[in-house]
């Protein structure tokens, strides 16, 4: 597996590259071994790392190494890039790079902004201006990834860093391997958390009903281990301000949790947080959501803090961006209407 393999997956489609059908005389044999057989020139060693990442599933579910393969079990190989991989065109698109040296760089990516190109999404995206913008650099091109050590989601806005070099990519990898990164984010959920702060911890995996989304499972064999530390800012009734501070980085761990515990985030769409979640004797308040939904379009969710190691000066560095113009507005009318209601 090579130093991106390490990436962070916090928003990633998959896609499907290779499907094995276990024929009805199938013996018992390992996964691992199943898949090596399979596949050209792939070693047992990085067969085994794709299926702890959960890129090998068995049946639409991941499967660890051991287990044994049965007459008709379905295997897949899903990886993050579709089967075909375009020629990344580089694309003069305004990025906000709020801090750039040698080594790295650090954008503060506008909410409705794709990451990485995708199906039928092949321009227009991050990774198309990152390549303008590195043309005179190594691109990173061969895995269409331009120095991204990790994703946050197409409607989500806020902090993205990004690797130069390879070394850099080694080293930034390798901190959001141990979650030793610092990702604070700023989110509006629906109701009214009964904590002040808390921690949620939940193995996070595929929806089976929607192998877009995100679900949090009781069974600790399935998914992955995820804690998200949260803090309550403002208080509203109907919803809150929260703060939260992820210790590992799961596709959509965040939004997944909080609906977990009931509190999706506003506007999000995908997890039904666009729609009127509580009920209020407050006036009009149906009328009063539904103008606020008009204000912010998307889930309400802000990576406000990024703080790492420099991969070569060895200094902590730490950065922070304002709420985006709609979250803020979003706030504002909160406050009015609350105050013109109690």
């Amino acid at each position: 597996m090579t130093t991106q393999d390490n990436i962070e997956e916090e928003d990633i489609d998959l896609y499907e590259h290779h499907r094995f059908i276990a024929d009805k005389g199938q013996t018992p044999m390992r996964l691992d071994k199943f898949v090596t057989m399979r596949i050209e020139n792939a070693t047992r060693t990085r067969v085994q790392k794709g299926i702890d990442i959960g890129s090998i599933l068995v049946n639409d579910r991941a499967s660890k190494s051991n287990y044994a393969i049965k007459p008709h079990d379905i295997v897949t190989v899903v990886l993050p890039n579709p089967p075909r991989n375009p020629e990344l065109i580089p694309e003069n698109i305004p990025i906000d790079i709020i801090y750039e040296d040698d080594e790295l760089l650090l954008v503060n990516k506008n909410a409705g902004l794709v990451v990485h190109p995708g199906f039928n999404n092949y321009s227009g995206t991050l990774i198309n201006a990152l390549v303008y913008h590195f043309q005179n650099l190594p691109a990173f091109s061969s895995d269409q990834r331009p120095g991204l050590v990790h994703r946050i989601d197409k409607d989500t806005s806020g902090l993205l860093i990004v690797a130069k070099t390879e070394d850099s990519m080694v080293h930034l990898a390798k901190q959001f391997f141990d979650h030793s990164i610092k990702r604070i984010y700023k989110a509006i959920v629906w109701g009214d958390l009964k904590k002040d702060s808390d921690t949620i911890i939940g193995n996070i995996g595929r929806d089976v009903r929607d192998r877009r989304l995100s679900a949090v499972f009781a069974d600790p064999a399935v998914g992955k281990h995820a804690v998200t530390h949260y803090r309550v800012l403002e208080r509203f009734g109907f919803c809150t301000l929260i703060e939260c501070q992820l210790e590992t980085g799961r596709t959509h761990q965040i939004r997944a949790h909080m609906r977990h515990i009931g509190h999706t985030l506003f506007a999000d769409d995908a997890y039904g947080g666009k729609k009127v979640m509580v009920q209020s004797k407050m006036p009009k308040f149906d009328t009063f959501i539904n103008n606020c939904f008009q204000i912010l379009s998307r889930q309400a969710l802000h990576a406000q803090t990024l703080g790492f190691i420099h991969p070569q000066t060895k200094e902590f560095m730490n950065f922070e961006t304002e709420l985006p113009e709609d979250m803020s507005q979003l706030l504002d009318k909160f406050r009015t209407y609350v105050q013109q209601n109690y």
